[in-house]
């Protein structure tokens, strides 16, 4: 398809604010793929230009976290590579388990996780004492490759489930768990991006654009919540959830397919 100036219209301010939201909470995916669609770009392009666009707001978000100190390497690198391994065995066994299966745990999941947000007011707001090396890496190497896992059989919302991974078992700030949350997404995005690039689903003419939209909106995000700290974190994140209940809601009762 060639690309119209409603294209980008439609495009360019629904990846801006996609690259926002992810910034701070993950799941700007819920956003962005769906404008590419009501924009008219086929399924496989959509795909394969949001990833491009999402890897470039990631990295730059990770930038930003990591000039703020807001990354603990040593639990980011293994999620990043263990997240690479369970993205891989997800897309691998995802043609065995009803897909629809998992999105009604996950729906059911989803309003819980929004209770325990809601009800416990100063989850992630306070670091916990860290645990040792040994079990900080054995831990993250979990979180990375459950929800890498996840990642490879359903896909929405792994940075925002990655980020509540942190906080739940490593006892970290939403702020810092959005950062090292950055990190094993960017691995997870790089990953796609070059099967995509590979073959061919790339559509440059708005991917450029969307680049610079993502970017933005990343950078803005990520400022957003290091000033803010964990409690802007923590707003985001309910908008987050809302988004992928009514998009996987919405899936299941056949209104969108994508």
């Amino acid at each position: 398809m060639a690309p119209t100036f409603w294209t980008y219209l439609i495009v360019c301010p629904l990846v801006l604010l996609a690259g926002f939201v992810d910034s701070v909470a993950g799941g700007g995916g819920v956003i962005s793929l769906p404008a590419y669609l009501i924009a008219g770009v086929p399924v496989r392009f959509a795909a394969g230009t949001n990833k491009l666009a999402n890897g470039c707001g990631t990295a730059l978000a990770a930038v930003k976290y990591a000039k703020s100190g807001n990354i603990f390497w040593l639990a980011a690198i293994p999620a990043g590579v263990f997240s690479l391994i369970g993205s891989y065995i997800g897309t691998s066994i995802a043609v065995f388990i009803p897909e629809n299966a998992l999105k009604i745990l996950i729906l059911a999941a989803l309003p819980a996780v929004a209770i325990l947000l809601f009800l416990s007011k100063d989850f992630g707001q306070k670091e916990k004492p860290p645990k040792g090396k040994t079990a900080t890496v054995a831990i993250a190497s979990a979180i990375g490759l459950a929800i890498g896992c996840y990642d490879g059989l359903v896909g929405p919302g792994t940075g925002t489930f990655l980020t509540l991974g942190f906080s739940m078992a490593l006892g970290y700030t939403l702020l810092r768990s959005s950062g090292c949350a950055k990190i094993a997404n960017l691995a997870s995005n790089a990953a796609s991006l070059i099967v995509y690039l590979s073959r061919g689903y790339v559509m440059f003419s708005i991917g450029i654009p969307a680049i610079a939209c993502s970017m933005l909106g990343n950078y803005l995000g990520s400022r957003y919540a290091i000033k803010g700290g964990s409690r802007r974190v923590r707003y985001i994140m309910f908008v987050v959830l809302g988004l992928l209940f009514l998009k996987l809601a919405l899936n299941l009762l056949g209104v969108i397919d994508f």
